[in-house]
C-alpha cells in the first residue's frame, strides 16, 4: 500500500469528530464532520470519511460491503486528506425559505 509522508502527517492531525470543510477539484465546497481516518479496502492510501451536513455524499458510510462509519444515506463520502481542512466550520444555515 502506497502513501505519502504528507498524507500520514495530515491524517495524524485529523481526528474523528473534528469539523471540516472539503475542497475537492470540480466539486463545490462541502462541510461536515470527520467520521473515519485511515486506510481503506476500496483504494490505496489514507482517506478521510466525512458525514456531510447536507445529502451531497455518495453513501451512508458503507462502501463495497464494508462499514467504515454510520450516517444518513447520501450524507457520507471519502476525500483525500489534502482536500480536507480541519477547523471551526459550523453547519451552514440556509435562510432562503425564511420570510422577510
Amino acid at each position: 500500500i502506497s502513501c505519502t509522508m504528507e498524507a500520514v502527517v495530515s491524517t495524524q492531525s485529523t481526528g474523528v469528530g473534528d469539523r471540516c470543510e472539503t475542497r475537492t477539484p470540480n466539486q463545490p465546497t462541502r462541510r461536515g464532520e470527520v467520521m473515519y481516518v485511515g486506510q481503506t479496502d476500496f483504494k490505496d492510501g489514507y482517506w478521510v470519511g466525512v458525514k456531510f451536513d447536507d445529502p451531497v455524499g455518495k453513501h451512508d458510510g458503507l462502501v463495497q460491503g464494508k462499514r467504515y462509519f454510520k450516517c444518513g444515506d447520501k450524507f457520507g463520502g471519502f476525500v483525500q486528506p489534502r482536500f480536507c481542512e480541519i477547523g471551526d466550520f459550523p453547519p451552514e444555515v440556509d435562510f432562503s425559505d425564511d420570510e422577510i
